[in-house]
């Protein structure tokens, strides 16, 4: 299990200050980018790859196949290559061949480290728009998920190779844990044994992080009720079986499937009509 403590690092760094764009993260005021007009925010994940343009939704869908070729493993870019051809395919699609008056967005794993965020940008900036930023997948969950920007949350992804508990205090990521397993893992486990594995590692993270929190910050989380993501968020067995051993309720982020991409691109597309503000006004999804 990897995780991140108070600013010290124990694994994979992340940004420190963690708002709505990491990697320089400018805070929940982001300065628009001069010029741009139009945005495509993307989310490169483990099992597929998902582009949303705002104001036109869901514009590409590509399913991994499954074999070692995949461009993406554990969360991370480990095929420069096929991402920026695949990249540079969706953005023809979305935005056309010309890009100087467009933002690009791609998320991220919470605990991606530096290599990943730089390699990521660099994709992002050979496309050509005026600019090209990476956000954190919690946050983007968040934007989706909807409700106040302030106090704490704790957002649960459960992808096809990654398992990722994050805490956000007003809006900003304060711990997270991640374990290298997610649903491809335990395909060949035991009919009706894999609900047990995955909200065995959830409430493991969780555990984890309650026993270091001084402020009572995911006390107050479990109080509003953790935000489920991630293909694990479709089963209503791990669902069940994770409310049951937090002995609290909890919430999905609409469809889980497209949550990061769908809060990215309510993220671009805030940021896209505060043209005449220079700054972000988060648009909050509805809670579900």
């Amino acid at each position: 299990m990897r995780s991140l403590r108070g600013g010290r690092r124990h694994g994979r760094p992340i940004p420190r200050g963690d708002g709505a764009f990491g990697g320089g993260d400018r805070g929940p005021g982001v300065p628009r980018p001069s010029g741009a007009l139009r945005g495509l925010a993307v989310d490169l994940g483990s099992s597929a790859a998902r582009a949303w343009v705002p104001g036109r939704g869901l514009v590409a869908c590509s399913v991994w196949d499954d074999g070692p070729g995949r461009p993406v493993r554990r969360g991370r870019i480990v095929d420069p290559d096929l991402c920026g051809r695949l990249l540079a395919r969706l953005a023809d699609t979305a935005l056309g061949p010309d890009r100087h008056d467009s933002v690009i967005v791609l998320s991220h794993p919470v605990l991606a480290g530096p290599e990943h965020r730089g390699r990521a940008k660099d994709l992002l900036s050979a496309l050509g728009p005026s600019e090209a930023l990476v956000l954190s997948s919690a946050r983007a969950v968040a934007a989706c998920a909807g409700g106040p920007d302030s106090g704490p949350l704790l957002v649960v992804d459960m992808g096809a190779e990654l398992t990722e508990v994050t805490l956000l205090v007003d809006g900003r990521v304060a711990d997270a844990r991640q374990a290298e397993t997610g649903l491809s893992d335990l395909s060949d486990v035991e009919p009706g044994s894999l609900p047990i594995h995955l909200a065995g590692d959830v409430t493991d993270m969780i555990g984890s992080m309650w026993r270091q929190d001084i402020h009572g910050a995911v006390r107050g989380a479990l109080r509003r009720g953790p935000v489920l993501t991630g293909g694990g968020a479709l089963r209503s067995d791990v669902i069940h079986r994770i409310a049951m051993r937090l002995g609290t309720p909890v919430r999905l982020a609409g469809d889980p499937s497209t949550a990061v991409v769908r809060g990215a691109g309510l993220l671009l597309g805030s940021m896209l009509r505060h043209a005449g503000t220079g700054t972000v006004a988060v648009l909050p999804g509805r809670l579900r």
